[in-house]
């Protein structure tokens, strides 16, 4: 097993060995590309995204700047949004869901060091999938660390670091993230805390 196949399969590998520094500069480039585009530029915007991630939905949108390790383990969603400032560390793969969003600043790590000094200094690191599901929003400052999946329909409060999965249907918040309630049916009459709709196309 080379030391990608050993990234892939969550394994202690060597990240310079069998192509890796190369397949992570020639996203670098991409994404490079990517972030310095003119704001006219949709098009090749959208072509460029395409050809960062692993797989996309029909629509997606993201502000620049984002940041990748490699850009193709990582799949998202119809109706992805990434606010300005994303990073996704995806030596793992990183599945995120339908109709999800991510507020400025959210950074999704799949990587990670032994906690060790002797083993850390090693060179080894690792890699563990994150997955987010459908109808998420991530707020602003938010990590999510190796290994965690987000339920379908959750609300990650702002400046919250993720350390351990979350359910369906939850505000969580915090760090570390806990869950603080439960969504409901009543939560569909407001928009911001006790405010509530005024409208009815929602």
């Amino acid at each position: 097993m080379n030391q990608k196949e050993r990234m892939l399969a969550g394994l202690p590998y060597k990240a310079w060995e069998d192509g890796l520094a190369e397949e992570r500069l020639e996203c670098r480039r991409k994404v490079h590309r990517f972030n310095t585009l003119s704001p006219d530029d949709v098009q090749e915007a959208e072509k460029l995204l395409r050809e960062i991630f692993g797989k996309t939905g029909k629509n997606i949108g993201v502000e620049p700047p984002i940041h990748f390790d490699y850009g193709k383990n990582t799949e998202v969603g119809e109706n992805f949004f990434a606010n300005f400032n994303t990073v996704i560390l995806d030596v793992a793969k990183v599945t995120i869901g339908n109709n999800v969003m991510f507020a400025p600043n959210v950074s999704i790590y799949t990587a990670g060091h032994p906690v060790h000094p002797d083993s850390r200094n090693s060179g080894y690191e690792y890699g563990i999938p994150v997955t987010i599901g459908d109808n998420v929003w991530i707020g602003g400052n938010s990590t999510v660390l190796p290994g965690v999946t987000i339920g379908n329909n959750v609300v990650i409060g702002a400046g919250s670091v993720v350390t351990k999965d979350i359910p369906d249907n939850v505000i969580a918040a915090g760090n570390p993230c806990r869950v603080i309630r439960t969504i409901t049916e009543e939560d569909r009459r407001f928009y911001f805390k006790d405010r509530e709709f005024d409208v009815e196309d929602y």
